[in-house]
């Protein structure tokens, strides 16, 4: 091989071992070309929060309110008499509570404090007995039990008195379970003196100064 001919061959030799492996620099290109086809974002579909639409009430909202009861009075009486003593007096009653205390006054106003609250323990059994009328005015005017009465009719009080007052204290104290009563769950009375024959057929309870209590 001549000269000539050899030199030929090493031009084209080089050329194609140009062609198949690339420079340095386009090597570097290629790299930077193949890590940006590799790292594109891929397109996120964006969708679109609609938010739902707010009903509005034209009407008010009303909530029922918890009724209210009464409040019990409260107290730290270390006796009846003392306990009487602290039950205010000047609070308007209903018809329920007069009547009860209409006949602590009648029946039993000058008993000791015991005794009257034993008269009014008595009205408030009978009105939770089905033997009974269902009230207070209904016990105390039931025809034939408490003689004080005038017919279906109780007689006027004298207001204003202390006697009465002590009768308003109790029958309060009475309807408001503030104080146990000796009398205990009786629905019978009649006064010492007498001796009916009902009373044979009855427990005996108790005995309050002049009255004695049955169940």
């Amino acid at each position: 091989m001549s000269r000539k001919t050899a030199t030929i061959f090493a031009i084209a030799g080089l050329a194609v071992a140009t062609t198949m492996v690339p420079s340095g620099r386009n090597a570097a290109a290629l790299a930077q070309a193949a890590t940006q086809q590799l790292t594109l974002p891929v397109p996120v579909e964006q969708v679109e929060l609609v938010p739902e639409a707010v009903t509005f009430v034209s009407e008010p909202v009303v909530q029922p309110l918890p009724e209210q009861q009464p409040e019990p009075i409260l107290t730290e009486a270390g006796s009846l008499p003392e306990l009487v003593r602290m039950v205010g007096t000047d609070a308007p009653m209903d018809e329920q509570l007069r009547c009860l205390a209409g006949a602590v006054y009648f029946e039993a106003r000058g008993e000791p404090l015991a005794g009257q609250l034993a008269v009014a323990q008595v009205i408030i059994n009978r009105s939770e007995d089905r033997r009974f009328p269902r009230s207070y005015c209904g016990v105390v005017a039931q025809p034939g039990q408490f003689s004080f009465m005038r017919g279906s009719r109780m007689p006027a009080p004298r207001t204003g008195t202390a006697a009465w007052d002590r009768a308003i204290a109790v029958a309060q104290i009475a309807h408001q379970g503030l104080w146990e009563s000796e009398a205990g769950n009786a629905v019978f009375f009649h006064a010492r003196y007498v001796s009916p024959g009902w009373s044979r057929t009855k427990t005996r309870l108790a005995q309050i100064d002049t009255h004695i209590f049955y169940r």
